[in-house]
């Protein structure tokens, strides 16, 4: 009894001292075996592994790719037109060994922390050397290249591997917003006018030619009425003339008739005239001779 008492603890502590030694890295994960703060091993490969308990500690950093928004910042480009420009990031531990060494215990938050002045500092320089129109471009792409090959090489000295850098957003200061605003409405504004102004003047030639071509056509169709009119009245007096030769008593009988006709329209007109006046004759006489 007394031996089993002093034999359960010593297994019982066996136990916790053997699963204390043993720790298990995850596919996703590289991890640090520190002992007294000392990197003295380093498990990149997922598994089981062993550390001395209660001398040696683990730590594990995040082996798979991961992303950091820059905090947007201004750029001036050599059009000095300022830009609030916004990007983002992708990285990875690429040397835990040297990251540790260099961030200490801070970690991921401290490396960030570095690592995002750096590309803020990259950011400004090569967007400093272009034209907005540049930023705001198909350049952009190279541009983007630019800094990401800029931001590997200091990233490396905090055990870092930058992948890839992307601007996000390129927007104008708040306080030139308006400013930009305005001349963009006065640029609008000025081509409304100027299309106006051009429509207007389309429409003034398209007006004078309708009135010249009404003017043209009246005349024409003027003319052309004047013109049936002259042959017309030349037929009527051809015709007049004809029927006159062949039967002159006729033809003064009708030409009598036709003035009546439009002399004696009934109303309340009234005519002066002598009984002995020749318009009357064939009233009075039917071969309309003077009695």
């Amino acid at each position: 009894m007394r031996k089993t008492t002093f034999v359960l603890p010593v297994i019982v502590v066996a136990v916790v001292v053997a699963l204390s030694a043993l720790f298990i890295v995850d596919e996703r994960e590289k991890a640090l075996v520190l002992q007294f703060g000392r990197v003295v091993d380093v498990k990149e490969e997922p598994g089981l592994a062993f550390k001395i308990p209660l001398i040696q500690e683990v730590v594990r950093y995040d082996g798979r790719i991961l992303s950091i928004d820059v905090q947007p910042l201004e750029v001036t480009p050599l059009d000095d037109r300022r830009l609030v420009v916004d990007a983002f990031a992708r990285y990875r531990i690429r040397d835990v060994t040297q990251f540790r060494q260099a961030v200490g215990v801070g970690g991921v938050t401290t490396a960030e922390d570095r690592l995002d002045r750096i590309l803020r500092a990259e950011t400004r320089e090569v967007l400093g050397s272009v034209s907005s129109k540049d930023i705001l471009s198909s350049d952009r792409a190279a541009l983007m290249l630019r800094i990401r090959n800029a931001a590997i090489a200091e990233a490396m000295a905090l055990g870092l591997e930058v992948i890839d850098v992307r601007l996000k957003a390129t927007d104008l200061p708040n306080q030139n917003l308006e400013a930009t605003f305005d001349r963009m409405r006065a640029e609008r504004e000025r081509e409304a006018t100027d299309e106006r102004a051009r429509g207007n003047e389309a429409a003034q030639r398209v007006r004078a030619q309708a009135d010249r071509t009404v003017v043209e056509l009246v005349s024409e169709a003027r003319r052309e009425a004047e013109v049936t009119r002259g042959e017309a009245d030349a037929e009527r007096n051809a015709i007049f003339a004809e029927a006159y030769g062949k039967d002159a008593e006729f033809f003064e009988f009708y030409r009598s008739l036709t003035a009546y006709t439009r002399a004696l329209q009934g109303g309340n007109s009234s005519m002066v005239m002598s009984p002995d006046s020749e318009f009357f004759n064939y009233l009075k006489s039917p071969t309309g001779a003077a009695e």
